[in-house]
């Protein structure tokens, strides 16, 4: 508002509906935060502090270390700024003054984060009272223009985010304009806390980490395993419905083929190998796909254009070197399960297979349940970083128009993702968001104009000469580990019957039906049926509450009355008592049930 308005211009009034006013607002309250923590802590070194969707955060070089016991300090002393209604002045400098200012305040990482704005590109700080911090803005007008606002929590964060510099303390916070509006936020927090696969996973005993493992290497328990066990046989059997060509290809290669396809130049930094260059005269790779694995295969035989879309798909074990910093439960981790797939194609083709990639992605989501849950992104090259890519302009204009037409004609919405194609062709990426509001890539599908060329590969066309095939890369349920997070807390470890671990518990009332308890398992588990048996000397109600807890859909009771009339009673975890009925006729009704895939089971 106090812009000064010398020129014709579009001027629209933001207000705390808009998301514009929203960033302006948590920005305000990230530099009352910065200012706070000086205040408290004289010898703290300053770094980014950005607004984020839902609230704020800043990375902090803090002398001694910190905990969140220290939040109450912090936030009293951030209180008392917001009272001060301290003004909030904006000035342009030179980049002389600025060198000047910088060094009075004695923050380091502010004169490297001047010497990363562009010669000619405006500079600016922010002082309120006497604090003053470089920032492009914008802010609010004072400090006392943000009523409500809490620190949230506490973690590490290397310096621009390369773990090869020093670990930062970041401090997470949000703020709103009501105090209702926090209070419902913050309660939304504690209930994401409460589904975040991380915790629940491991109550559950879904899965596990171990420091003498490895940061970003998950060990998968027996519970979680029969998950993604189901879901593996599940894609697979679906795959080979489609007329998918199981592969089965070496988690380990020669680097030369990733040398070929692109991947050694543009991805090598993420991947793990065996070999020093110039050293070595062999360097084995960890596979990070199986892209050129396949292709090599395509590669065994001429192929005519009568053979014509080939379509091949493996379960693939990949590794890719994450950074510490960014590894987070199952959804990035530096070993996991992709169901990956490639289709090889004549461009004739090209339209039909990516809309049956698509068809079998989307009909994986609707099972799983997730079809409220995702969005579509249209990934793509940027011309301005051209060095991160493959081909030409021309290649790259050609391969979007026809990708956006192919959208168009399945009447896929999306938004669009400037510079995040694959080195070799843009995608469509179906995106998630987790309990915490987090996105990340969860299936996807590819076009490639570019690898067949680079690994000499050929079909013959119908007049008897050699042409390049198009290929399109797909996930068809995406990597497992980060799909089954996304399910843990799409359940809140629920899981539907079909896909649950442990489908039924059978509970034995007293010592004397121990047998028949240990019987009706046996025969559940022949017909197919997930159960366990509980035939522990405890109390019923005990037993009962740790199957609810362990969210198993169904607990079978069997008592002296039940067992002399061959019936078991029937519990639902969300429907209650079902009543008595015969094994068979309860077996006939988990079958049928798993059989469908019923999501609310």
């Amino acid at each position: 508002m106090r812009e000064v308005i010398d020129r014709d211009c579009k001027f629209e009034v933001l207000t705390w509906n808009d998301d514009e006013a929203k960033a302006v607002y948590r920005h305000t309250a990230s530099h009352i935060l910065a200012q706070a923590v000086l205040n408290v802590f004289p010898t703290v070194q300053l770094a980014i502090g950005p607004s984020i969707e839902n609230g704020f955060y800043y990375d902090f070089d803090f002398k001694t270390p910190i905990t969140q016991q220290d939040f109450e300090k912090i936030e009293a002393e951030m209180r008392a700024i917001i009272k001060a209604d301290l003004p909030i002045e904006r000035k342009v400098v030179t980049r002389k003054e600025a060198e000047a200012m910088i060094k009075k305040m004695k923050q380091n990482y502010k004169m490297e984060l001047l010497a990363d704005i562009p010669e000619g590109e405006e500079i600016s700080f922010y002082t309120q009272g006497d604090f003053v911090d470089l920032c492009a803005g914008p802010h609010l007008s004072s400090t006392g223009k943000v009523k409500e606002f809490k620190l949230t929590s506490l973690t590490g964060a290397y310096w621009r985010g390369n773990e090869k510099n020093k670990m930062l303390t970041r401090i997470y916070g949000t703020a709103f304009d009501k105090k209702a509006e926090l209070e419902e936020y913050l309660k939304k927090l504690e209930e994401a806390k409460m589904r975040d696969h991380n915790r629940l996973g491991r109550d559950l005993g879904f899965f596990m980490t171990d420091e003498n493992v490895g940061q970003g290497l998950p060990l998968i328990m027996p519970k979680g395993a029969r998950i993604i066990q189901l879901m593996q046989r599940f894609v697979e059997d679906e795959e080979q419905k489609r007329g998918y060509l199981l592969t089965k290809t070496p988690i380990m290669t020669k680097n030369n083929l990733f040398i070929t396809s692109g991947h050694w130049d543009h991805y090598k930094d993420k991947m793990f190998y065996i070999g020093e260059e110039g050293v070595d005269d062999e360097i084995l790779a960890l596979r990070p796909m199986t892209c050129p694995l396949q292709f090599t295969i395509y590669k065994n035989g001429l192929k005519s254009y009568r053979d014509l879309p080939v379509r091949y798909a493996e379960t693939a074990t990949l590794f890719r070197k994450e950074a510490s910093g960014e590894m987070h439960g199952l959804t990035r981790v530096r070993q996991f399960t992709l169901s990956d797939g490639h289709i090889v194609c004549t461009p004739d083709q090209l339209e039909q297979e990516f809309e049956t990639a698509l068809d079998l992605i989307k009909y994986l989501i609707d099972v799983l349940g997730l079809n409220n849950d995702v969005s579509y992104r249209f990934s793509r090259w940027d011309p301005q970083d051209a060095d991160k890519y493959v081909g030409t302009a021309d290649d790259w204009n050609k391969v979007e128009s026809t990708m956006e037409q192919i959208l168009g004609d399945l009447g896929v919405e999306y938004e669009t993702g400037w510079g995040e194609a694959a080195f070799y062709g843009p995608k469509l990426d179906v995106q998630a968001k987790n309990v915490h509001g987090k996105e990340d890539t969860m299936f996807t599908v590819q076009i490639d104009f570019a690898l067949a060329d680079r690994f000499d590969m050929i079909y013959i066309d119908e007049n008897g000469e050699k042409q390049r095939p198009l290929i399109v890369h797909r996930s068809s349920i995406g990597c497992y580990e980060r799909t089954f997070a996304l399910l843990i807390e799409k359940y809140n470890g629920a899981f539907p019957l079909w896909l649950s671990a442990e489908q039924v518990r059978v509970l034995s009332l007293t010592d004397r039906t121990i047998d028949q308890a240990k019987a009706v398992t046996k025969e559940l588990a022949m017909a197919g049926i997930r159960a366990e048996a509980d035939v522990r000397s405890e109390k019923l109600g005990k037993k009962i509450r740790e199957a609810q807890l362990e969210k198993v859909n169904y607990i079978l009771i069997i008592g002296d009355k039940e067992a002399e009339q061959g019936l078991v009673s029937v519990r639902h975890r969300s429907e209650g008592d079902l009543g008595t009925m015969t094994v068979a006729d309860f077996k006939a009704k988990v079958l049928l049930e798993t059989a469908e895939r019923r999501k609310d089971k």
